[in-house]
């Protein structure tokens, strides 16, 4: 014996585990269930694998014990199927599709997928691996792992055992689940405590509740066994848990109840069981309805004895099997019970087997759960007259009524079979009849009845009976012949034409059809000859009236057996009708043929015969022959010849154009047919069919046809016009692709604009990418390949030159990406170096000194730089582009408007602003080219004299050159600046006459050097402004120039230069090179 609880835990569950996946008996294994159940140990303890607690305490827990005892037995609902699944893993012959556990099943939907915790159990079990519709074991599992599964399985077995024992208030230990759930200690009120009267456990056992209820009546009262309380001293009995049914038939509601022997009945067992003497004085009293459920609160339970589930009352079928509630559990050595499953079922009407999911008879259409129809007999039978009250032996005393184990059905005797679903009527088992005092209802006896002989057959009923099984054959006989692929009217028809009731029709279709057909045949095609010959004589009339017709132009025809068969089907096996009905279904095609354009009749008679008596396969074969010649164009190598527009057929040209342009309608192919045939429009065949595909309006098609370039002032029709999509303007293919060929050729990337309105404005940086993105796809189509890919190069560089990382060569003007720190930089293509900060040549002395320093020390030890003067200082100071930063050394007197060589860029030299036609600027009414400047630009500064710039670096300190440097050529200015020159753009010197004072410059260049140390040094020129330049200037920047009625000259100047410092900046782009 085991010494702890655990160990016997142990022992018992091995000896389980061990029954359930081995040859174990269904009994050794509900033996190991109920003692795993009854060892007084805690679910946290019991259980191993399932958290059985867990389960209990989601699934369980509520406001009152009667909802808790409902979410039980739904928890064990559930751990029912569960089992299911866990035994159909273990057993030898596993399902088909034991891999997967679906979810749209609607029994996993109701009761496993509505519990907390069910599809763990199933991950014990395996299932594991997630699909969109359900579980499944993983691809690389083959079997399951039996031992696992069977452990699982016989916890969920013993759970849902503990739950039906806890439900019935059975369990032997029920303080472990009351202590997780509290609301099972809360006890419903049952009234007070009396007598009551049980019915013996061995009466239970042995006979159904539905026996008869005649021996209750001569039961003496001892035969009711007394249940003993707790407490025996005070009490020897306690009364039972009352139901809405009666206690003793637990069928019918309650209709009495009384006091003496504490029993709840209905009316006929009232009366029975009261009809002794011993009982006769007891007091009843009536129950109603509303008393009977105010003082009963509980329902008793019935057990399942083939799937164990508890189930209500109210059930007459169990819940998990579908099985009646007294139906046997079969013997002892069956297996583990499987849930029950309706593979197939039979119909009470014509009695045909039909599939477990049919819900109509697949024969009769009749429901499944339809009774059998009653027979109508040929006279009424003769009705008893029942007497008023029931009198034994007849149909209307309960003693004479048996009831149906399996469908519950109550029939009367004599009747030995169900009336409902045909099974036999139980033998009773016997009991012990003690003899009583008689009853004081008063029982009429039954008479002797001399024995009668047996009732003559009703012929009807035999007619049907024989209909039925004629019925029944020939159904079978019906699938036999659609198994072999024989129709059910050919099965019939042979069953009538063989008469042999030994031969399957089948076998007889087989065998001799074929020469039964070959003889339709024949007879067929002598009969049209010898109606033929009489023709041709003019002698003798046709036997047959009714065909007289149909054989007039019957001669030479030859029928199929296809043709045959239908024929012999039609006549319901009668060769000779046969023979006559093919001839006139062979006429009437005929006809149908002739009435298509095809006379040849004796032409028709053969392809009729090539078809087996399909017409249109017949009309296939007649078409073939026409059709050939178009096949035979369709298929040859030959290209297709051009549509004639001129041929003198129009509607052979509106057709070819219909079927080879696929145009919309006939009028169109009309349409198009006039206007190539318009001696002044030079059209072509496909732009014309692609104009009449849009519109059928003539004048717009015309208009379509003829647009002109212009560029080349060409007509061309629209298809073969090229438009860009930043303007409205077309021009034809031909210009297109020459202008942007030498756009990429010659010009720079900005000049790839229409050529006709010189749009899109390129300088705008947001619609420079998308219109390349869209130029580009043109380009691909209309360019040649070396010259697209020099298009994709010059794009590549305008993108490369927006990166801060990009240089130009100050030697050759090559650019690249330079991702050093160091400020030597080595040209990739002239492998010059340059300064990658100043952009200036590289010289030795420049290493460790930084650019300002380096500058300094040339104008102070450099000869040549000190030679050049002012001149090599505004070359230094040269224009830089604010886009590419390409450097020009240039001055920046002259034009103000500058183009970058390399990008194309418009700006202005002074300030760097662009120069653009489309304003940004709000209140700008200036149209047309234009840049907005500030105040410090050069744009305004050259009009201003040199003295009056000097003043201006005067006041803020700034010295600035007077003198002009020894070396340097008098009287003529040396500064390099760039000439229009017969519209050439060149770089060559001033040679402007130098001035006195000037540094040996020309008063342009002079200004300009002063101008530069003016931005150098961020200096305000506001201060000199005079009046006549002030208010302008407020106006020009948007400041507020109202005077004061009061406001004198000198405050009013004041306070708007004051107000135009303060409101507006100096300009943010200008060069501040000191």
């Amino acid at each position: 014996m085991p010494s702890t609880l655990s160990d016997q835990l142990e022992q018992v569950r091995c000896h389980a585990e061990a029954c359930l996946y081995s040859t174990g008996s269904v009994l050794e294994v509900r033996a190991g269930i109920s003692a795993m159940a009854n060892i007084p140990l805690p679910p946290s303890v019991k259980y191993r694998y399932i958290a059985a607690e867990t389960m209990i305490i989601e699934n369980g827990v509520n406001n009152n014990r009667k909802e808790t005892i409902g979410s039980l037995q739904r928890l064990s609902t559930a751990l029912n199927i569960l089992e299911k699944y866990g035994c159909n893993l273990t057993s030898s012959s596993r399902p088909k599709y034991w891999r997967a556990v679906k979810h749209n099943n609607p029994v996993f939907r109701a009761t496993v997928d509505a519990i907390q915790g069910g599809r763990a159990v199933l991950c014990l079990y395996g299932y594991s691996n997630q699909q969109p519709d359900g579980l499944s074991f993983p691809d690389e599992v083959v079997e399951p792992d039996i031992e696992k599964v069977a452990a699982v399985t016989l916890e969920v077995m013993s759970l849902r055992m503990e739950l039906d024992m806890l439900i019935k208030e059975a369990h032997p230990h029920p303080e472990f689940f009351e202590r997780i759930i509290p609301s099972l200690n809360q006890k419903d009120d049952f009234g007070p405590i009396s007598d009551a009267v049980a019915i013996p456990s061995s009466l239970r056992e042995s006979q159904p509740l539905y026996m008869s209820l005649a021996s209750l009546s001569q039961s003496p009262t001892s035969a009711f066994l007394p249940v003993r309380t707790a407490n025996a001293s005070t009490s020897t009995s306690i009364s039972t848990r009352h139901t809405d049914n009666c206690t003793i038939c637990a069928i019918f509601p309650v209709a009495a109840h009384c006091n003496s022997c504490v029993q709840w009945l209905c009316t006929e067992c009232d009366r029975l069981y009261h009809s002794s003497a011993e009982r006769a004085n007891h007091h009843r009293t009536v129950v109603t309805s509303s008393k009977m459920r105010k003082n009963h609160s509980s329902h008793p339970l019935w057990h399942c004895t083939q799937c164990t589930r508890v189930n209500s009352h109210q059930d007459i079928l169990c819940e998990t099997c579908k099985r009646p509630r007294l139906a046997s559990s079969g013997s002892a050595k069956d297996e583990f019970p499987q849930p029950f499953t309706i593979t197939e079922w039979q119909c009470k009407s014509c009695t045909v087997v039909n599939a477990g999911s049919s819900i109509l008879c697949e024969v009769c259409e009749r429901p499944r759960l339809a009774t059998k129809p009653p027979a109508t007999p040929t006279r009424p039978p003769p009705t008893p007259n029942r007497p008023a009250a029931p009198v034994l032996g007849m149909p209307g005393d309960p003693d004479s009524q048996w009831m149906c184990q399996f469908c519950t059905y109550v029939n009367y005797t004599p009747a030995s079979v169900c009336e409902m679903c045909d099974r036999a009527r139980p033998e009773p088992a016997k009991m012990r009849v003690k003899l009583h005092p008689p009853s004081q209802v008063k029982r009429v006896p039954v008479l002797s009845v001399k024995p009668k002989d047996p009732p003559m057959e009703d012929p009807d009923l035999r007619r049907q009976k024989l209909m039925r099984e004629e019925g029944l054959k020939l159904i079978q006989l019906i699938r036999d012949g659609e198994k072999k692929g024989v129709s059910p009217e050919e099965v019939y028809t042979g069953m009538r034409v063989s008469g042999d009731g030994n031969i399957l029709p089948c076998d007889w279709l087989k065998a001799e059809l074929p020469h039964l057909l070959d003889q339709i045949c024949a007879t067929s095609s002598r009969a049209a000859d010898l109606k033929a010959g009489q023709n041709q004589n003019g002698a003798g009339t046709a036997e047959d009236t009714g065909v007289e017709e149909e054989q007039t132009r019957g001669g030479g025809v030859t029928l199929s057996r296809a043709e045959a068969k239908l024929a012999w089907l039609s006549a319901g096996g009668d060769t000779e009708r046969a023979a006559k009905q093919a001839l006139r279904d062979r006429h009437s095609k005929v006809k149908e043929l002739c009435s298509l354009g095809f006379t040849d009749e004796v032409r028709c008679q053969e392809v009729l015969r090539q078809s087996e008596g399909e017409v249109r396969g017949a009309l296939s074969l007649l078409q073939r022959p026409l059709m050939e010649p178009f096949h035979q164009r369709m298929w040859s190598d030959q290209p297709e010849p051009p549509i004639d527009i001129n041929h003198p057929d129009k509607q052979r040209v509106c057709r070819r154009l219909l079927a080879v342009y696929d145009l919309p309608s006939w009028g169109r192919c009309e349409l198009a047919l006039s206007l190539l045939q318009e001696r002044t429009a030079p059209y072509s065949l496909d732009d014309v069919v692609q104009a009449v595909r849009e519109s059928h309006d003539r004048d717009f098609i015309r208009r379509v046809l003829a647009k002109e370039c212009p560029i080349c002032l060409s007509d061309f029709p629209h298809s073969k016009m090229q438009s860009l999509t930043s303007c409205q303007c077309s021009v034809c293919c031909g210009c297109f692709q020459q202008h942007f060929t030498i756009a990429v050729r010659d010009k720079h990337i900005r000049d790839m604009v229409c050529p006709v309105c010189w749009e899109p404005d390129i300088n705008d940086p947001e619609h420079l990418n998308s219109y390349f993105s869209t130029l580009d796809i043109q380009l691909r189509e209309c360019l040649e390949p070396e010259v697209y890919d020099l298009f994709h190069k010059k794009l590549t560089e305008q993108a490369l030159i927006k990166d801060p990382k990009f240089l130009w060569c100050s030697h050759c003007s090559y650019g690249f990406i330079y991702d050093g720190d160091q400020l030597k930089v080595t040209c990739f293509q002239c492998r010059n170096s340059f300064c990658a900060q100043c952009k200036k040549p590289w010289e030795s002395q420049h290493g460790g000194l930084s650019c300002e320093r380096y500058q300094s020390w040339k104008r102070e030890n450099d000869p040549e730089y000190q030679r050049q003067g002012l001149a090599g200082y505004l070359r230094d100071n040269g224009i830089t582009c604010p886009n590419c930063r390409f450097q020009y050394a240039l001055s920046k007197g002259g034009c103000m408007h500058f183009s970058c060589s390399q990008c194309r860029y418009q700006f202005c030299s002074g300030c760097n602003n662009p120069f653009h036609t489309t304003c940004a600027v709000i209140h700008c009414s200036v149209t047309g080219l234009h840049a907005h400047h500030p105040r410090d630009c050069l744009f305004y500064l050259r009009d201003w004299e040199p003295g009056r710039l000097q003043a201006l670096l005067q006041n803020k300190g700034v010295e600035f050159n007077t003198d002009t440097p020894p070396g340097t050529q008098a009287g003529l200015c040396g500064v390099i600046e760039q000439k229009d020159e017969s519209g050439q753009q060149t770089d060559s010197a001033c040679g402007a006459q130098t001035q006195p004072g000037h540094a040996g410059l020309c008063e342009k260049h002079y200004r300009e050097y002063l101008v530069s140390l003016i931005n150098g040094h961020s200096i305000d020129p506001a201060p000199l402004f005079n009046a006549n330049e002030l208010v302008p200037a407020c106006r020009r920047y948007q400041v507020d120039d109202t005077r004061g009625e009061l406001e004198d000259d000198v405050t009013y100047y004041t306070r708007i230069l004051e107000k135009l410092i303060d409101e507006v900046p100096l300009g943010d782009k200008v060069p501040r090179k000191k």
